[in-house]
C-alpha cells in the first residue's frame, strides 16, 4: 500500500427525532432514544400511518370486445 492520504467517511448529517424533536442519537437513529423508536414503530403496526392509495377500478382489457 502506497501512503498517501486517508479517505475519511462523513457522518450522518444531525437531525432531530421525528417523535419528540430531540436531537438523534448515534444508537437510535433517526431517533433520540429506544422509546421513541418503539413509539413509531407502535403507529406504524397499529395503522396510525398508512400510505394513500388510490381506489381506482382496474381497466379490464376484454370489456370493449365483442363477442
Amino acid at each position: 500500500m502506497s501512503p498517501g492520504p486517508a479517505t475519511v467517511t462523513p457522518l450522518r448529517p444531525k437531525r432531530r427525532c421525528p417523535e419528540c424533536g430531540r436531537a438523534a442519537e448515534r444508537d437510535n437513529y433517526p431517533f433520540c432514544s429506544a422509546r421513541c423508536k418503539a413509539v413509531d414503530l407502535h403507529r406504524w403496526l397499529s395503522g396510525s400511518y398508512v400510505i394513500p392509495a388510490s381506489e381506482e377500478e382496474p381497466s379490464d382489457p376484454q370489456a370493449g370486445e365483442a363477442d
